[in-house]
């Protein structure tokens, strides 16, 4: 079980690893978007949007409906949303630790002078 789990957790992460999968996924935040719109605020192409979508859906991390000549799509589960959040946090963390240290150095080498 735990190993259908990791590998679970690793195809998703693996579809998410793409920065315009998640710009969708974070497009797709608080309401469904038809295609266009999508294409539209991330500035892709056509056909790049519909390659990255294709990954999505086949990890059922986005759904689609179709209305007319539109197709909309929505994020499956929004706790997808809060691993995004989760990891807006972490790189904060990160980053703010990485300042720290980097103004340490500049400060252990001014005093070196």
């Amino acid at each position: 079980m735990q190993d259908a789990l990791r590998r679970f957790k690793a195809q998703i992460f693996q579809a998410l690893a793409h920065p315009t999968r998640i710009a969708i996924i974070e497009a797709l935040r608080d309401d469904e978007l038809p295609a266009s719109k999508l294409r539209a605020l991330l500035r892709v192409e056509q056909s790049n949007l519909s390659q990255h979508l294709a990954v999505l859906r086949a990890k059922h991390i986005v759904v689609n409906r179709k209305v007319g000549n539109q197709v909309y799509y929505t994020v499956r589960d929004p706790v997808l949303i809060d691993v995004l959040d989760l990891l807006r946090r972490y790189f904060h963390s990160h980053l703010a630790e990485s300042k720290a240290m980097l103004g340490e150095m500049a400060h252990q080498g001014r005093r070196r002078q």
